[in-house]
């Protein structure tokens, strides 16, 4: 394919996702109040939350119920943030917005603050698919080793102690001291219970230390232990879940165009991922052509537009890229 027909390919895509976003809009005018549509998305979703820990506290639903519904529960959160860093919701009032990302990183503890991954995000969007993309590089994209990538898939600071020499070396103005510091005090909170929780049963389980521990500190593991049911493991659930959908359906090395920064990833075998990532790797395609449009749009088009992209050369659960640590190979 030469580089004029993967100009026009572009070109192609990028017109027809606007034109359905615009067909769209003219039959549902409600969809150009985005701003109330965010908040009303957000204040749903965290009363969702707060619901389902509300009837977990109170006996009304099992643990693994509460767990389950949190983790997709949040997963919408994960898609507001996603708007928030593109400007898509209150851009000319600040406190608002400042506000929802307060929200949605309450929501999502067990990653870094949404001002800074603002800031690496949009980097992404410039470096995708190279060594300084240090967004899907956390998330274990171009990782060869499958045990080291299912740990930095499922824990983001074991992931980024364990990288942080090679991405000093590889990855231009990388600190590690801004990455853990962007995730103070929310994250660090997280990280506290998780692993608190973690080694009083794994000592209790070998040495009862049950029995000796003082009052207070069982009634802090009960919190804890609450904390665990109602957002802990929701969210390992919902971004093991999105890191390992957005790590394989991005590639690393061998890109050269937007063309070449991501397939669609629509095969069954993802279906219980997408459920805790909103249908992540069937939709986020579409942002890398358009990144300026909500989330909800680009699900309502997706079904469209992912025909239009396949014609145009896109490629879809491309598994071999996932077995060569997603290189792009152009022949494929």
């Amino acid at each position: 394919m030469t580089n004029d027909h993967i100009r026009q390919n572009i070109r192609t895509i990028v017109r027809a996702i606007k034109t359905e976003e615009q067909s769209l809009r003219s039959r549902f005018p409600i969809l150009n109040q985005q701003n109330t549509i965010g908040m009303a998305t957000l204040l749903v979703s965290f009363s969702a939350l707060v619901g389902l820990g509300s009837l977990y506290y109170f006996g009304l639903i099992p643990a693994w119920l509460c767990i389950i519904l949190a983790a997709v529960v949040t997963s919408i959160s994960h898609e507001l943030e996603h708007d928030l860093i593109h400007n898509q919701y209150f851009s000319k009032q600040p406190f608002w917005q400042n506000f929802m990302m307060l929200a949605v990183w309450l929501m999502r503890p067990n990653t870094i603050n949404p001002w800074y991954r603002r800031k690496i995000h949009l980097h992404h969007h410039q470096h995708s698919g190279t060594q300084q993309d240090l967004e899907e590089r956390l998330v274990g994209n171009g990782i060869r080793n499958p045990f080291l990538r299912a740990l930095v898939i499922v824990d983001g600071l074991l992931g980024l102690i364990i990288n942080r020499r090679r991405f000093k070396k590889e990855i231009k103005g990388f600190s590690f001291a801004e990455v853990f510091n962007a995730g103070f005090p929310v994250t660090t909170l997280y990280f506290i219970v998780l692993y608190s929780v973690l080694a009083f049963h794994g000592l209790n389980l070998f040495f009862p230390i049950e029995s000796s521990t003082p009052a207070w500190a069982l009634s802090i593991m009960q919190v804890f232990e609450f904390l665990m049911v109602v957002l802990i493991i929701p969210n390992i659930i919902r971004s093991s879940s999105l890191n390992f959908v957005t790590s394989c359906m991005h590639y690393y090395g061998g890109v050269n165009n937007l063309h070449e920064q991501t397939h669609v990833l629509s095969s069954r075998l993802f279906t219980p991922f997408h459920l805790f990532c909103f249908n992540f790797g069937r939709t986020h395609t579409i942002h890398h052509y358009v990144p300026n449009q909500p989330f909800y749009i680009r699900q309502f088009i997706s079904k469209k537009i992912n025909k239009v992209m396949a014609e145009n050369g896109v490629r879809f659960n491309d598994f071999e890229s996932i077995r060569n640590a997603n290189y792009y190979s152009p022949n494929t």
